[in-house]
């Protein structure tokens, strides 16, 4: 069975820092693209950060310069290092691994929970 599970979320004041973490099983890790996603309430879930097979990494404008994502393929694990925490960046932040090398493989985890408030 394939298993994504996200935690390190919380309770933040701005200014603060998260890493949060998506711990992976029942797929081939390194060959998978892994990205980050979030949806604040009320709102549509939207595309944070991705990290390619071999290291390559994108993250959306909004985030650019505050957000960092890293893999261990050792663990089966991707991050992402959120600092400077805005009140905006409240959602909830979701996991997700895609393996482009055909249809179907596209798996996402239930989510972890991040607020920013003081």
């Amino acid at each position: 069975q394939v298993q994504l599970v996200e935690s390190g979320g919380g309770l933040v004041q701005p200014g603060g820092s998260l890493r949060l973490s998506c711990t992976t099983s029942g797929i081939n890790f390194s060959l998978y693209t892994m990205n980050w996603f979030r949806q604040a309430p009320g709102k549509q879930r939207e595309w944070v950060a991705s990290i390619d097979n071999v290291g390559n990494i994108n993250f959306a404008d909004s985030v650019e310069g505050r957000f960092t994502i890293s893999r261990d393929n050792a663990k089966n694990t991707v991050y992402l290092q959120i600092n400077t925490l805005k009140p905006e960046d409240t959602a909830v932040y979701y996991c997700n691994a895609i393996w482009r090398g055909a249809p179907g493989y596209d798996f996402w985890g239930q989510g972890t929970q991040v607020t920013v408030s003081s």
